[in-house]
């Protein structure tokens, strides 16, 4: 399953009204940070996420990419 920005920003945005929160209007900044966790969220996962095999041939940690 390949990580998307854009696809974690529609689904914090979708939760983000579910609960109540704004994110039309001229003040409005919670779609604003509805991308910056999405793009955290996708860069820390991205760059430090890894795989902890505990056995067979493959076993040890190994870099999700």
């Amino acid at each position: 399953m390949a990580l998307s920005k854009s696809s974690l920003k529609q689904k914090l945005e979708t939760e983000l009204r579910a609960q109540g929160f704004v994110l039309d209007g001229e003040f409005a900044m919670a779609g604003m940070m509805a991308e910056a966790i999405a793009n955290a969220v996708v860069d820390e996962m991205t760059q430090n996420a890894k795989a902890n095999v505990q056995g067979g041939s493959s076993a040890g940690e190994h870099p999700i990419i």
